[in-house]
């Protein structure tokens, strides 16, 4: 039995990386997890390779290419200094990860994927959207940038006005071929409904 994934929004990444004649080679930043999606991607014939931060996801990983027979060839490492050689990579993504940095360092890790990416090549980022029920919760460390309990930690959470980080992408060299507005109401883990706020993006890194 297939896992299943409930990523429909790198479903559509993978159609638009379909429609270029670029190598199949994809690059996950932030690829741990129980149900790492880049499996959606080695079941199209891509070279995957995945970098993950985090022990904990790295093993929950490994258990699941263990479970349904995947090499996904994940890696520990940090998405600000990724170990490749320029222009390695035809696509990229990150998905619910990068917005756990604060803006300067999202603007950075930018130009580094625009560093490893192919000319004419992709990148899906997602971010979370002041809509979002988080926003303005925790302790706020800079603007938009809030300090949030989640699983008995603090983590960062970094929130973006739906317009504000397309000067990111402009600056690291990238144009915007795709963007989506999500907002819906879903389930919170402590009962009761909340608002979830997302901007998704696809970008093409500009050929020189």
């Amino acid at each position: 039995m297939r896992p299943i994934f409930w990523q429909s929004q790198l479903t559509t990444f993978l159609l638009y990386c379909n429609g270029t004649e670029l190598e199949k080679k994809i690059l996950d930043c932030g690829a741990g997890g129980r149900r790492p999606p880049l499996a959606i991607f080695k079941d199209q014939g891509y070279e995957t390779m995945g970098l993950e931060i985090s022990d904990q996801s790295l093993e929950r990983a490994s258990a699941f290419e263990s479970e349904f027979g995947y090499d996904l060839n994940i890696r520990k490492g940090d998405l600000r200094e990724i170990p490749l050689m320029d222009e390695s990579m035809s696509f990229l993504y990150t998905y619910n990860t990068i917005f756990h940095l604060p803006k300067a360092e999202i603007k950075a890790a930018l130009h580094e994927f625009n560093r490893v990416m192919k000319p004419g090549g992709l990148c899906f980022i997602n971010l979370l959207t002041t809509e979002d029920h988080g926003f303005g919760e925790g302790e706020e460390v800079r603007p938009g940038e809030f300090l949030q309990e989640e699983m008995g930690e603090q983590v960062l959470h970094c929130y973006h006005e739906k317009t504000e980080a397309e000067a990111y992408f402009a600056e690291a060299g990238f144009d915007v071929v795709y963007k989506e507005i999500r907002k819906r109401i879903g389930p919170s883990r402590a009962g009761g409904k909340i608002t979830l706020g997302y901007v998704d993006y696809i970008v093409e890194k500009i050929k020189k």
